[in-house]
């Protein structure tokens, strides 16, 4: 299987499908690059080099003890676009990854990079603080570090059942497989790597590497996301990144990469044809 190493030893495991200018999609927690299947085949189809890696701890990577962190991600990340020598590079993040994306360019900057998608994405900063005062208290993610501690099989069932994809509301309806699809993604995940991971996506702070963006910008959230809300998600991203285009989803859950696949599939097609 096809893999990048790391500067301390980490193998990365990524697909690569297709030819021409390249995407890379960063995936959430605590799923893998196979979330991304849906996009990845559309974009490949249309004339797109599609890559996805499954993060250090996630997937088929190494699942190491430390680096479960914001910083070292982006660095894995660098990491595959250096192994690939990719330029010129569509970065596409959902969820967590969206963080990975937006750290990237604040550590590495964008010369390798066209332009950059924020899908649900968690940036600016989840964390209720004293400068965040509209984010989410610190018990919400204590929640779900006890679930994690205390049954994490279950508390993954009861995300793909909940929240996740907005079943939990009147007239949602996601299949058994795909619920059962996130279930699994969530288990091939080292206990450790997605446990820290909960700090990492929850505590980071990205305004800084927001401001850092210099390059058109697409920020796609639903309006209806229960995971990170629309106001403390896209909305406040998309109003620190110059000129980003912002696009709600009216009654998309957070997972809307399986719940709207097709309308994400368009728009972010749409958005790569406008790179010149």
């Amino acid at each position: 299987m096809p893999y990048a190493t790391t500067a301390d030893g980490t193998r990365i495991f990524y697909k690569d499908w297709g030819a021409g200018r390249p995407v890379v999609l960063s995936h959430g927690w605590p799923l893998s690059s196979d979330s991304w299947e849906s996009q990845q085949l559309y974009l490949a189809e249309h004339g797109y080099r599609a890559v996805a890696h499954d993060r250090r701890g996630h997937g088929r990577s190494t699942q190491t003890w430390g680096g479960n962190d914001m910083d070292t991600y982006a660095d894995d990340l660098a990491a595959v676009l250096g192994a690939l020598d990719l330029r010129d590079v569509t970065l596409v993040g959902f969820s967590t990854g969206g963080g990975e994306v937006v750290r990237y360019v604040g550590r590495h900057g964008t010369a390798r990079v066209a332009q950059v998608v924020l899908v649900s994405a968690v940036p600016p900063l989840m964390l209720r603080t004293d400068d965040n005062p509209r984010g989410l208290p610190v018990e919400a993610f204590d929640t779900l570090r006890a679930g994690s501690l205390a049954d994490r099989s279950q508390l993954y069932r009861d995300l793909a059942d909940g929240p996740f994809f907005g079943l939990n509301r009147p007239g949602a309806c996601v299949s058994e497989g795909v619920r059962d699809a996130f279930w699994r993604q969530g288990l091939q995940a080292g206990h450790r790597n997605a446990y820290e991971s909960i700090a990492a996506f929850s505590a980071t702070d990205f305004r800084p590497d927001l401001a850092a963006i210099d390059v058109p910008t697409l920020v796609v959230h639903g309006d209806d996301d229960q995971v990170v809300p629309l106001e403390l998600g896209g909305q406040a991203s998309a109003a620190l990144i110059r000129d980003a285009i912002l696009t709600v989803y009216r009654g998309a859950p957070h997972g809307l990469t399986e719940t709207h696949k097709q309308q994400l599939n368009d728009d972010l097609l749409t958005f790569l044809q406008s790179a010149r």
